[in-house]
């Protein structure tokens, strides 16, 4: 017996080996899918804005990551320009030097609209909004990379139809009310998940 074992064990060891070496069809191949990376979205939307949303194949939020761009670089560069300008009219108020008279608060403070704490009042507003836009700025780019993060371990999530909550109104007796021959009754609102 112990002999025979012996050989089955042998001529399974030579044979082993042989089968390894066969392939398989290409129709008999499963491929796994592929892993969706976060950290290649959140890097993608760090290096470039909205590259992050179209690697999570949500194309449909790239313009609204550009508008929000857009929108803060139109107020920093309409902010820093009416900073410059004042800044410059304060300049030409503080020392009665030469300044173009293109300026409009120039123009203003040579008629006597505006005097030189309006123009300081009028600097320090600007500048504060120009920094104040750069901040914005940051924050949406920040959003935007969160968003492509967040976008990404969500991706193989599954929001199909079969993932519901129905609310039912219910009455059912009240067992613990400690009286054994009332006919007390709980009302309430019964939640059920299906998924």
């Amino acid at each position: 017996m112990a002999r025979f074992l012996f050989s089955l064990l042998l001529v399974l060891t030579f044979f082993a080996p042989v089968n390894a070496q066969i392939s398989p069809n290409k129709s008999e191949l499963i491929t796994a899918p592929k892993n969706h990376s976060p950290k290649k979205a959140t890097l993608f939307s760090a290096v470039l804005p909205g590259l992050g949303q179209a690697y999570n194949k949500k194309y449909w939020k790239i313009p609204i990551v550009y508008a929000g761009i857009g929108t803060m670089t139109y107020f920093i560069v309409t902010n820093r320009t009416i900073f410059l300008q004042a800044k410059e009219a304060y300049n030409y108020a503080a020392n009665e030097s030469d300044y173009p008279t293109d300026n409009p608060f120039v123009a203003k403070f040579t008629e006597g609209t505006y005097d030189k704490a309006d123009l300081l009042e009028i600097r320090d507003y600007y500048r504060r909004s120009m920094e104040l836009s750069w901040i914005f700025m940051g924050v949406w780019y920040v959003l935007n990379i969160i968003d492509a993060n967040v976008d990404a371990h969500f991706f193989n999530y599954d929001i199909s139809d079969n993932l519901t909550l129905h609310i039912q109104p219910m009455v059912e007796p009240d067992c613990f009310s400690g009286n054994p021959i009332g006919n007390n009754l709980q009302t309430g609102l019964a939640f059920r998940i299906t998924f």
